[in-house]
């Protein structure tokens, strides 16, 4: 049986955790793993020690899913702002019996400001998210995946559009 190994990347606060727990319940037998649960961490250190680690961590648990005969669809949502990311975790892992999807979520820096705020207002992020988000919205332009602009769509909308390019 084929499965479903889907990518989905963005900037932070663009909406990529949100579109992929929508999509995890449209899409049956599937399983979701957020790269920021492999480095959850206090204090959050990046270091090449740490960068190695969490790396290690998403392939063996990305391996697992995988190998689960219980599974059809496995969604991985993270940041990978850079095209290496995206192809070193790829190259560790098996999928021979994996069709590869990879989606890069975008939006207008006024869009992703306007996120931000809003996730500022609820407590779930700091101020200083925009100053490090907003730069990085450009990484995600000349990737090898295909791009999701959810400047003036929601993440349910965004979800949809992901799972009708692969039930197709």
């Amino acid at each position: 049986m084929m499965k479903n190994l889907i990518f989905i990347n963005g900037t932070m606060g663009v909406g990529k955790t949100t579109t992929s727990k929508i999509l995890q319940k449209l899409l049956p037998k599937s399983i979701f793993l957020d790269g920021d649960w492999c480095w959850d961490m206090s204090p959050f250190i990046v270091t090449e020690e740490t960068k190695k680690m969490v790396i290690d961590n998403i392939t063996y648990m990305l391996n697992n899913f995988i190998a689960c005969s219980e599974y059809e669809n496995i969604i991985f949502c993270w940041v990978m702002h850079e095209q290496s990311i995206i192809d070193e975790i790829l190259s560790r892992l098996d999928t021979r019996d994996c069709k590869e999807y990879k989606f890069s979520i975008i939006c207008s820096e006024e869009a992703l400001i306007a996120r931000i705020k809003e996730d500022i207002k609820q407590g779930i992020r700091r101020e200083d998210v925009i100053e490090r988000t907003v730069p990085r919205l450009q990484c995600y332009h000349n990737m090898d995946t295909e791009k999701i602009d959810v400047s003036n769509i929601s993440a349910k909308e965004a979800a949809e559009i992901i799972y009708n390019k692969i039930t197709i």
